[in-house]
């Protein structure tokens, strides 16, 4: 028996406001693809056709290359926080969720620097 009260004994066990981060996060990401989501659907329909040329002219200026990377790393990081938030929850065994944690994020780092790379080279005009 202990003489230490039930308040004392739950004490340093972790915070309660653990997910608030990361509840946050996900909103700001949303939001911010909402504004991105909504400059790509617009800049799309300026287009006078989705040739090769045509997008990478409009890829090569230096506002629309900037813009499509933040809406790629923002997809990327919006993407990661929503599979986490899966994984932890329906994911029972530590070890397999550790694993399956860990796969993501590789994952979606690597989507990440694949979009980067891929639009600093077109922008770029194949110089990359």
């Amino acid at each position: 028996m202990s003489l230490r009260s039930p308040l004392g004994r739950v004490l340093g066990s972790g915070s309660a406001n653990d997910g608030t981060e990361h509840w946050w996060a996900q909103r700001v990401t949303a939001v911010a693809l909402l504004i991105l989501g909504l400059w790509f659907l617009i800049s799309l329909l300026q287009l006078d056709n989705f040739t090769h040329a045509t997008v990478s002219a409009w890829l090569g200026h230096p506002f629309s290359g900037v813009m499509m990377l933040l809406l790629c790393l923002t997809i990327a990081w919006h993407s990661y926080l929503g599979v986490q938030v899966v994984l932890e929850d329906y994911v029972h065994g530590p070890l397999i969720k550790v694993v399956s944690l860990l796969i993501s994020r590789f994952a979606h780092a690597f989507l990440a620097i694949a979009a980067v790379l891929a639009i600093l080279k077109v922008s770029l005009g194949g110089s990359l």
